[in-house]
């Protein structure tokens, strides 16, 4: 995606040779995407066939939202992104992987073309390849075209990989990248292992060489693109199917290298205790929730967009069941701020859009876009009187006044060139399947006018308007100013308005702060919940953020699981929000956890926690939630945000309570446990300040 200068105008741009008829792009969808074809679409993966089709890839569930129909692993396919039909099954038993164990199910597929083939990574959670059970391994199948049939490899690509405490990693969720070199790469991983990534053989069929951890046990389902000359790699954080709480969110990270380290907005590593990462779609406060495990797809006009799936918090399960989760396939809008993937600019998940992605050929002026699928030399494609071919192993382009540029292709395989032209510059890429990982790129000046068609019979061709880049990211909370009715500086014990829920005989108020040991008592446990210690008090009516500066002393990369300190909004000890610096396992991290009641239709109501990430913590740590009002729904809605150091903020996801409740706000400092404090103690947490601004 390249932004670049206007061109003057009076250039025309005629179309001809289109494989498809013109017709302007639809506009307006709604999500989820797989709403009339399944209620059910889990770890999305998708990919544009060469015979004019997009396909996309799930994890195996039912189609009906009552459960009763359903595949082990489900292809479906769309002319225009947004409304899908069925194909059927990869898997039945005639083409079922032999070291499957016959019972296992198939998860998280990732789909590629690769030297004129279609291969699908999945995850096998149970083979025959050891004595064991959840011996998770992922294997890899081969097609003629992307409905299959489907061929298994014969092996897994990566073996059950046995786990440091006994048990195996968690080997899931593959990924295939091919780097501009022709290297393939395959990462996979979640969070009983971390993140890996090895080299594939040119088949893409078999590992090769050592295996390099690129991000740490915090994230899964990771996808990796190239953009702007840095690789990003996407990972899912949190938990992945909690109901209504699911806190799963998408993070990224960037590196020169494919092989990391991979590193956020901020110059956090994602492979460090304080794990870092950028959020790219997280809960907004509508409908959706659990927002992840995702894959990028470009339209014909050159528009990257997301395809994820959530979980609709309003009605998350199949009827009549109060645990079987239902994950939908959302599409939405990717947009590249400053460098950095976002979701709708940052504004996150949509119930609905107002513009579609653009999957049909038309006739344009100006920035234009033309695309076609290549075999060999010869083929390509012409636009704004620049051509650009595959000539002899290389994407050679040329321009109207007859200048040249030519750089190798690595690889001898079929493919697609993109041709786009915005202003006076052209920017050309061969890549074999269009998913963000280019083989060759070229640019040079566009100087003139011309005919956009398809050259020396390539296929499956298309032009449309260029996509206009958003290079604005939707706005953040308002700071206002200090409102001193509900905050207090420390500076002389506690100042009015708070309220103890049982007091903690570890909590004092010493040199302008409190201090407050982590106790054992923990809301999210139903034997101690009612014993934990809250400082409580009112919260203003209307908009307002709440902020503390906390220093928590656990340090890194030791396992005090699960002492954390932060901010609290509260109704009672089934219907809370806490914003916390936690430790968890090795890792160091800033949660932004909610507990609710729940009552499904047709089923007894469930108690459910989930936690969404937000950014890394850091010795000292600044918290803020802003509150507002949901117009539609009258809800309280907290969007959670953290900084290293008070000037630069992470905001990630939002949560919202019931309309007519009166939450409360405060602070909490728990989680400890017998075992943590015998080897290490308490934590303290040391609160500098409590201020509410308006």
């Amino acid at each position: 995606m390249i932004r670049l200068s206007l061109l003057a105008a009076g250039l025309t741009l005629l179309v001809s040779s289109v494989s498809h008829a013109a017709a302007p792009p639809a506009v307006g969808y709604s999500n989820p995407v797989t709403a009339g074809y399944s209620a059910d679409f889990p770890d999305p993966s998708m990919i544009k066939g060469r015979d004019g089709w997009w396909y996309a890839y799930s994890t195996g569930g039912p189609y009906a939202k009552d459960g009763h129909d359903g595949d082990s692993y489900k292809i479906a396919r769309s002319r225009d992104l947004t409304h899908w039909e069925k194909v059927g099954s990869v898997f039945n038993a005639t083409n079922r992987p032999t070291w499957a164990d016959p019972n296992s199910g198939f998860w998280a597929p990732d789909i590629r073309y690769l030297d004129g083939k279609y291969v699908l990574y999945f995850t096998v959670p149970n083979t025959t390849t050891t004595p064991g059970d959840w011996d998770y391994a992922i294997g890899a199948a081969t097609a003629p075209t992307p409905a299959g049939p489907w061929t298994d490899s014969g092996a897994p690509v990566v073996a059950p990989r046995p786990a440091a405490g006994g048990g195996f990693q968690w080997t899931i969720d593959p990924a295939e990248f091919t780097d501009s070199d022709g290297t393939r790469y395959l990462y996979w991983g979640s969070y009983n292992g971390g993140i890996h990534a090895v080299r594939l053989t040119p088949d893409g069929l078999r590992t090769v060489g050592a295996v390099t951890d690129v991000a740490r046990d915090r994230f899964e389902g990771p996808y990796v693109v190239k953009h702007d000359g840095y690789y990003y790699l996407f990972g899912s954080s949190s938990n992945c199917c909690a109901g209504p709480t699911t806190g799963y969110a998408v993070f990224a990270g960037r590196s020169r290298s494919p092989l990391g380290p991979f590193l956020d907005r901020f110059g956090n590593d994602l492979n460090a205790s304080r794990t870092g990462g950028t959020p790219v779609v997280a809960s907004n406060g509508n409908r959706w929730v659990g927002t992840g495990h995702s894959s990028v797809v470009t339209d014909l006009s050159g528009q990257q967009w997301l395809a994820y799936h959530a979980v609709d918090r309003t009605d998350p399960f199949v009827t009549n069941s109060n645990g079987w989760l239902l994950r939908p396939m959302l599409l939405d809008r990717l947009d590249w701020i400053d460098g950095w993937p976002e979701v709708n600019a940052g504004a996150g998940p949509s119930e609905s859009s107002k513009v579609s992605p653009v999957t049909t050929s038309s006739a344009t002026a100006g920035n234009v876009r033309a695309e076609a699928d290549v075999t060999g030399s010869g083929q390509g494609v012409s636009a704004r009187g620049v051509t650009a071919v595959l000539s002899q192993g290389h994407l050679k382009v040329t321009n109207s006044v007859g200048f040249t540029r030519s750089v190798p292709v690595p690889l001898d395989a079929p493919g697609n060139i993109a041709l786009e032209v915005r202003g006076n510059q052209a920017t050309a890429v061969f890549s074999e399947d269009r998913l963000g990982d280019p083989l060759a790129t070229v640019q040079l000046p566009a100087l003139g006018g011309g005919t956009a068609a398809p050259m020396g019979g390539a296929g499956n061709f298309s032009v449309a308007p260029l996509y206009k880049p958003v290079t604005r990211a939707a706005p953040t909370p308002r700071i206002g100013s200090v409102d001193g009715r509900y905050s207090d500086e420390f500076t002389n014990g506690l100042g009015a308005g708070w309220t103890w829920r049982n007091v903690s005989p570890d909590a004092t108020v010493t040199n302008g702060e409190l201090q407050w040991k982590t106790e054992a008592n923990d809301l999210t446990d139903n034997n101690t919940a009612a014993k934990a210690s809250l400082l409580l008090r009112d919260q203003p009516t209307g908009n307002f953020v709440v902020e503390t500066k906390l220093h928590l002393d656990v340090g890194t990369d030791t396992v005090r699981n699960y002492q954390q300190a932060g901010l609290l909004v509260y109704l009672d000890d089934e219907n809370w929000m806490r914003l916390d610096h936690v430790a968890g396992g090795t890792g160091r991290f800033i949660e932004f956890g909610k507990r609710m009641r729940f009552t499904p239709v047709g089923a007894p109501s469930v108690v459910t926690f989930g936690g969404a990430m937000i950014g890394p913590p850091a010795e000292t740590t600044w918290l803020r939630l802003a509150h507002d009002v949901v117009p539609q729904t009258g809800e309280h809605r907290y969007r959670a945000a953290s900084s290293t150091d008070g000037k630069h903020w992470v905001w990630g996801a939002a949560w919202t309570l019931p309309a007519g409740t009166t939450p409360r706000i405060g602070l909490v400092s728990q989680g400890s446990s017998a075992q943590t404090e015998a080897q290490y103690g308490k934590a303290t947490a040391q609160f500098e300040y409590f201020r509410v601004t308006r």
